[in-house]
């Protein structure tokens, strides 16, 4: 099941517009899966549309869609997703560990 769209600081708007002007742009974003997963479409982006409930996607000439609020890092420049990849790389230095509580004794 996706994740509800989110919507993406408008400041975003501007960095995919500048990225939509090369020729190629790498993108690296959380894919739908159940579990974390990480996934990487390239190529030139050719729109952003706005696909009503489902959310705002870039569009590559390839034939890709990605959902903006899902980007990770765009050539590589942190997007809206990266706080989220970033907490999943911080976990494991919590005293929680992925546990729900932390006791220490």
């Amino acid at each position: 099941m996706k994740p509800k769209y989110m919507p993406v600081d408008p400041g975003y708007f501007e960095l995919f517009e500048r990225e939509m002007e090369k020729n190629d742009a790498r993108v690296i974003y959380f894919a739908f899966a159940s579990e974390p997963e990480l996934e990487e479409s390239r190529g030139k982006i050719i729109e952003v549309d706005d696909k009503g409930q489902e959310g705002l996607f870039l569009l590559f000439e390839n034939g890709d869609e990605v959902r903006l609020d899902r980007i990770i890092v765009i050539n590589g420049i942190p997007g809206p997703a990266y706080d989220e990849y970033d907490s999943y790389a911080l976990a494991p230095l919590t005293c929680q560990a992925g546990y729900d509580d932390c006791f220490m004794e």
